[in-house]
């Protein structure tokens, strides 16, 4: 997906190339927020971290009930774009779901 937005002109970075692969998602988390970077992943464990934290950042995009198939996952989020970008550069957590996507404004519960 990181190469694929990278072709698209999109700055991204898979967690391998940041050599965090295998990490904990708190440093994962943590390398988003000090280079001002939004995490898409299909692990919810990111908005999880997010609300027990209260954190207003990074931006998190969740892949929910989609299939894995990286053409499929850049349409969603590139034809997403317009809609949630000021979202993103808010803060907050995109579910993008079959049929809808769900944006909530960071930092939750709290």
């Amino acid at each position: 997906l990181a190469v694929a937005l990278t072709h698209l002109g999109h700055d991204a970075i898979h967690v391998t190339d940041a050599g965090l692969a295998g990490r904990p998602d708190n440093e994962i988390m943590d390398l988003a927020r000090r280079e001002g970077r939004v995490v898409v992943s299909a692990d919810t464990d990111f908005g999880e971290l997010l609300a027990t934290t209260h954190a207003t950042t990074p931006s998190v995009v969740l892949f929910r009930g989609q299939p894995h198939d990286v053409d499929n996952l850049v349409q969603l989020i590139v034809g997403l774009l317009p809609e949630i970008e000021a979202d993103l550069h808010a803060g907050a957590v995109v579910v993008i779901g079959r049929d809808r996507a769900r944006v909530r404004r960071l930092p939750i519960g709290g």
